[in-house]
């Protein structure tokens, strides 16, 4: 298979870039080596902008015909290399052919409501405000924007960050994950042979030397980012200390409430599918279930454990595998040391997967769903996001207990709530303070033309990922007021006083 990640793709070609640096491509099924991948020095990075800069003048004043026509293309493209790309994504990330088939269909949602941007662009318009001045505004493209993706939806994330950034007329430099950039140097080939000019998609691989550079770069105008905490608010305070846009969607401990009254079976079906899907490798992935009442943490426990225990881990292509392995061996022993920290700080371990050896996969990045009940807020579990198949019951007295374990964590990207009582679903939805809530909805992300986006540590700045509000993040605002009077005459006098709106 072509190692799309080989190279930066750059100016409508891959290219190899000014730097030294490489970095290792493993495929987690198997732990072996693909490829080296270049990265990126800062001099690549500002070749790749000045590129974008120059391609952006020309895009953004082509009409929006002209544009609306690429992510058509686009949108069909993407949908018949469906098969090549899930593949793609299983050999690099390791999550499973129909996980990243799902992926993909959530890509294509992301293109199409970037068709959508003619309707988002409009401005308004008021006709003789007084003096027979008429006022409108108008909507501009920023120029360079850049997207700087995480690992675990190489394809959809890049794709719900900036599709409306390439639609309302800005060239986008795209730093994907280091340890998955095939996918990227794909969409940019797709880009291409959708019609998109050369320079308006480029992606520069590497590390935290290209993201400084990225993010330094004067030309850069508005970063929208995805990954960790710590990375996601140093990107925003720098940024915006540079007097850029910045989104960055960071962190995330999303809560299960389950109360007395649900649909139990449901809900640990709900539990374990939105837990433990893609190795639980997720930012909106339940982590914690928080049982309500004296008795509901223990019926769900006894169905839930069992559910957990025939999980099946494989090979991303292997048929009848649940979830696949951890994205890299440094991923694997984070969640192994996890699991151990959490038996040592007091919870029960019900299901230890830690040490799963899958059988001629031996060197693979595995590790089996764990699941720990009577998880208190001082564990680590509770406190860190744990980005592997490590999940927690919780136990709690009654709904407003609930409500205050959800609310006392760091994150709030989503939460959720089981429930047939809908004063208490309604109570949950106005008292709990995160971005992205679901009702019987174990996983709230919601469709393209709602905004996505968590609260608290969650999110650094006010935009969103993706939605109507991502159109004004990629956007100047412009508003004219004009006149055309009739010719200027003799008898009038000068006046130097502020002209009032009569």
């Amino acid at each position: 298979m072509k190692a799309y990640g080989r190279h930066h793709y750059i100016d409508g070609s891959f290219d190899a870039g000014l730097g030294t640096r490489t970095g290792p491509v493993f495929n987690p099924s198997t732990g072996q080596l693909v490829y080296d991948c270049n990265y990126a020095d800062t001099r690549t990075v500002d070749h790749a902008v000045q590129v974008a800069a120059a391609a952006a003048r020309k895009w953004g004043s082509q009409s929006q015909a002209r544009r609306l026509e690429v992510i058509f293309r686009m949108r069909e493209l993407l949908r018949s290399e469906v098969e090549p790309l899930a593949d793609l994504i299983g050999r690099e990330n390791g999550k499973t052919l129909a996980d990243a088939r799902g992926e993909i269909g959530r890509a294509v949602e992301a293109l199409e409501f970037a068709t959508n941007f003619s309707q988002i662009m409009k401005g308004e318009y008021s006709a003789n405000v007084g003096g027979s001045i008429d006022i409108f505004s108008m909507r501009q493209p920023l120029g360079v924007v850049a997207c700087i993706a995480p690992f675990n939806f190489p394809v959809m994330q890049p794709l719900m960050m900036a599709s409306l950034a390439v639609a309302v007329g800005n060239a986008v430099v795209h730093k994907p994950s280091e340890r998955v950039p095939g996918p990227a140097g794909r969409l940019g080939e797709l880009w291409t042979k959708a019609g998109l000019p050369n320079g308006i998609w480029n992606v520069v691989n590497g590390d935290a030397e290209a993201v400084d550079a990225i993010v330094e770069n004067p030309s850069v105008r508005a970063i929208s980012f995805v990954g960790s905490t710590r990375v996601g608010e140093k990107i925003y305070h720098i940024g915006t200390g540079l007097n850029k846009r910045v989104a960055a969607y960071t962190g995330g401990k999303n809560h299960m409430v389950v109360m007395p009254d649900a649909d139990l079976d449901a809900a640990a079906n709900a539990f374990v599918s939105a837990g433990f899907g893609s190795a639980s490798q997720r930012c909106m992935a339940v982590s914690l279930l928080v049982a309500v009442g004296k008795n509901t943490a223990d019926s769900l426990r006894e169905l839930i454990v069992p559910l957990v225990r025939r999980l099946k881990v494989g090979a991303f292509d292997e048929a009848g595998v649940d979830f696949g392995p951890l994205v890299s061996a440094a991923a694997q022993k984070a969640v192994k040391e996890a699991v151990h920290r959490t038996a040592t700080e007091g919870a029960e371990l019900v299901v230890d997967g830690s040490q799963l050896v899958v059988t001629g996969r031996e060197q693979g990045f595995y590790a089996g769903p764990s699941l720990a009940d009577r998880v208190t807020t001082n564990m680590e579990l509770w406190k860190e996001e744990i980005f592997g198949p490590i999940r927690g019951i919780m136990r709690a007295g009654d709904f407003d207990e609930a409500v205050e374990i959800v609310n006392a964590h760091q994150y709030g990207n989503g939460a959720v709530i089981f429930t047939r009582d809908g004063p208490a679903a309604h109570r949950f939805c106005r008292d709990v303070e995160a971005g992205m809530l679901g009702v019987n909805v174990p996983i709230p992300v919601p469709v393209g033309n709602f905004n996505f986006g968590g609260l608290r540590r969650s999110r650094f700045g006010d935009a969103h990922m993706f939605g109507p509000e991502t159109a004004k993040f990629f956007t100047k605002l412009k508003t004219i007021s004009q006149r055309w009077p009739e010719p200027f005459g003799s008898s009038e006098a000068l006046s130097l006083a502020f002209e009032p709106h009569e």
